[in-house]
């Protein structure tokens, strides 16, 4: 498996930390070439040296992708570079805090046009290359936060990563014809500089929380970004994978207590 998307070219947005950092240097070490997308140039490419250093083929690039006059800039580049776009992993997004009594409508819109309409936009770009190859796969990195659960001070954070899932469903059955795949990774808390970012207290509780005991890590990301890029998931669609360590299984505390008293 994986070994079906050796040679292919993978665009990975939010690509300069965290789960984006994860997934390209994963996708460069499967044999992509790898497009690293990020606001910063600096922080793409150092993701790029970390992906060559390890034998891979990578280059950067820095684009916006909620701005609809930069977004379109990212096929450009890939298919100026490597001739072609088969795989697409809209991961980047933002996740600030600010409880509802306190949130601004700025504050608001600057994370839905971050992680939703940057969703829209990044996949749109995409769309041309891979209709007129009628084949590509399409990884959205969504959450569990919002589809699922929530945690107080990010309701337009959860709004925005349930939306996405909605776009996604019926994306994928408009690109179905063409043979675009589109489906979407669902992280728990994962071990990456935003979640250290929280503090050690905040991480300790979370592990807490999980039945397996531990953070998940961006390769445990990347490794599921990776099966829906493959030819093996080939036939499927609008499908969602949660990656959380049993996260969301417990019906209450109790369970977990009662899971260590066993």
């Amino acid at each position: 498996m994986f070994t079906s998307i050796s040679g292919q070219t993978a665009i990975v947005t939010g690509a300069s930390r965290g789960i984006g950092r994860g997934i390209a240097i994963r996708f460069g070490s499967v044999g992509c070439n790898v497009l690293v997308i990020s606001r910063s140039i600096e922080g793409a490419e150092r993701v790029v040296s970390e992906i060559k250093a390890a034998g891979g083929s990578a280059s950067a690039a820095a684009i916006d992708v909620s701005d609809p006059d930069q977004s379109p800039r990212m096929a450009e580049v890939a298919i100026e570079r490597y001739g072609a776009i088969n795989i697409l992993c809209a991961n980047a997004g933002i996740f600030p805090a600010s409880k509802l009594d306190k949130m601004t409508a700025l504050e608001f819109d600057a994370v839905m046009g971050a992680n939703l309409r940057g969703t829209f936009l990044t996949v749109q770009a995409c769309l041309p290359e891979m209709k007129a190859r009628r084949k590509g796969r399409i990884v959205l990195t969504s959450s569990i936060t919002g589809p699922i659960t929530g945690y107080p001070g990010w309701a337009h954070y959860g709004a925005s990563k349930a939306g996405q899932l909605g776009f996604m469903r019926t994306a994928a059955i408009e690109l179905a014809p063409s043979h675009i795949t589109m489906n979407a990774v669902m992280p728990g808390n994962i071990a990456t500089e935003g979640l250290a970012d929280l503090g050690p207290e905040y991480a300790a509780k979370m592990e807490g929380s999980i039945p397996m005991g531990r953070l998940g890590t961006v390769v445990d990301i990347a490794n599921a970004a990776l099966f829906f890029a493959s030819e093996e998931a080939a036939y499927i669609t609008g499908q969602t994978l949660i990656i959380d360590g049993g996260q969301v299984l417990p019906e209450s505390l109790m369970a977990l207590e009662e899971m260590n008293a066993s």
